[in-house]
């Protein structure tokens, strides 16, 4: 099993978004690369400096980081700075979080891609996994519970089960 942590704006969406893929073992939504204090929602809506973030556990025999990136590429703007869809703020950035130096080519070669089709230098980070805090359990899997709730990526973008 391998992990990746991808920030693509309001987790809700981006949890129920990979939990639909073959290959991904267990999702949560949490908070990342902030202090190193477990902050609450409100802390993060008040600019704790964290970004809401997705945890991906995944099997690479099923599914490969190549390929999660693709997919993370389909549903955010890559050149949005601090907002996605109508989320504002520094807790709404972008981000791809590794834990192992060995993910680096393949979040390169990727990120260089979709800079090439951008045409312009993209607005995700990209850096090494600070530190990740679980959110509250109410976010976990939020939008399956509350399958009105708001979300930057359209439901086009989620397959009927």
């Amino acid at each position: 099993m391998k992990k990746i942590y991808l920030a693509g704006g309001c987790f809700w969406g981006l949890q129920k978004y990979f939990d639909q893929f073959d290959g991904i073992l267990e999702t949560e939504a949490g908070y990342a690369n902030g202090p190193d204090k477990a902050p609450t929602y409100k802390e993060v809506c008040n600019d704790s400096g964290h970004a809401e973030t997705l945890r991906i556990n995944y099997d690479e025999q099923k599914i490969s980081l190549s390929r999660i990136l693709e997919l993370y590429f389909e549903v955010i703007d890559p050149l949005s700075v601090n907002r996605q869809g109508h989320d504002s703020g520094i807790q709404y950035r972008t981000g791809i979080y590794y834990t192992e130096e060995s993910q680096i080519p393949e979040i390169e070669k990727i990120y260089k891609r979709e800079e090439t089709k951008a045409g312009s230098s993209l607005a995700v980070e990209v850096q090494k996994l600070k530190n990740f805090f679980p959110a509250e359990e109410y976010h976990q899997k939020y939008l399956d519970k509350n399958p009105g709730g708001y979300c930057h990526i359209g439901p086009s973008h989620f397959i009927s089960k």
